[in-house]
């Protein structure tokens, strides 16, 4: 099911760092129901692998196959929320409504 989520949603390599600007990830995002409900699932899915892990087998080893799936499942959730657009601040809002007239 989480194929069919993610199939349409627009995503770099997930080898690539998903880290925009500071300021960009401090800003809030218009996340739609589609990108919404893949957040979601890989939230789901993440905290699924990481509780499995540690309750079977301990702290992650930072070489270990499982902990590689945990950090893809996590790029790809950072490249989908970073490819929502930014909700404007009332400032810039207030600046383009000023700048219209």
């Amino acid at each position: 099911m989480a194929g069919r989520v993610t199939e349409h949603l627009p995503l770099a390599s997930t080898h690539e760092a998903a880290y925009p600007e500071t300021v960009e990830m401090q800003r809030r995002r218009r996340i739609s129901p589609h990108a919404g409900r893949a957040l979601e699932i890989l939230g789901h899915a993440i905290d699924y692998l990481g509780d499995q892990y540690i309750h079977s087998y301990g702290p992650f080893p930072p070489a270990a196959g499982d902990v590689q799936a945990w950090e893809l499942l996590k790029a790809l959730n950072r490249q989908i929320y970073f490819a929502c657009p930014v909700v404007p601040t009332w400032g810039e809002r207030l600046r383009f409504l000023i700048g219209r007239r």
